[in-house]
């Protein structure tokens, strides 16, 4: 009886001495090292490296190319750069501007909201962001800027306070129907007062506080009933 070729041995060359075809397991190790060759360069090609006034950032591709029309997107997008720019030695973009407040701007782009430190003018930080060409950034920052501008120009807001003498029972009442601006400051326990027939009742002082300036474009707001007792109340002490 004809015995096969030998378990685990590796089949002999076809005709002509060329090698036989490979095993399919030799065939999936084969598969397996390309792949594990070519997925670090696709990792590596999706980050970019910017090199902004010698100062290194590093980013997504997908992030610096939020902004379809900005200039970071213009000059590292996958399909082909639009812009040419010069590359230092490490293979980082160079771009000639101030980075210190290049990182609200790439932050902007990371997380969509605009973060600005306290040592930084909202002016430069729109100036880049004109430069870059995000149009939804510049129109914020502006509006952070108009905002602030209109408080800066009310000058600075004053307040009147009133203490208010009241009973233990009349307390919540009289904390859960304050209106018209009135705020709760503090609270003061005087000790109590005898009231015949019942048991003691403890007395507070509380201190309230309202915005001084009580008219909108130059109408006078009338007090509500409420603003009313709070006056008389007060007006008691």
């Amino acid at each position: 009886m004809a015995e096969g070729p030998p378990r685990g041995r590796t089949p002999s060359p076809g005709p002509g001495g060329a090698p036989g075809p490979p095993s399919p397991r030799a065939a999936g190790a084969a598969a397996g090292s390309a792949g594990a060759l070519s997925s670090p360069a696709a990792a590596a090609s999706k980050w970019v490296r910017l090199n902004v006034g010698g100062t290194y950032f590093v980013s997504t591709r997908q992030t610096l190319c939020r902004e379809p029309k900005s200039f970071l997107c213009r000059l590292c997008c996958q399909d082909g750069p639009e812009l040419g720019s010069d590359k230092d030695e490490t293979g980082a973009y160079l771009i000639d501007r101030d980075p210190t407040y290049f990182g609200p701007i790439l932050n902007y782009l990371r997380h969509g909201k605009l973060i600005i430190n306290k040592e930084l003018a909202e002016e430069g930080v729109l100036e880049e962001a004109e430069f870059y060409n995000i149009a939804s950034l510049v129109r914020l920052v502006k509006e952070r800027i108009r905002d602030n501008e209109n408080r800066t120009s009310q000058g600075p807001v004053k307040h009147v306070y009133r203490v208010l003498q009241c009973q233990e029972e009349e307390l919540t009442q009289m904390v859960s129907t304050m209106s018209d601006g009135w705020k709760f400051e503090q609270l003061i326990s005087i000790g109590s007062s005898y009231n015949y027939g019942n048991e003691d009742q403890a007395e507070f002082l509380c201190v309230v506080s309202r915005e001084l300036n009580n008219s909108t474009n130059g109408i006078v707001k009338e007090p509500s009933e409420k603003a009313k007792i709070l006056q008389e109340r007060g007006s008691r002490m």
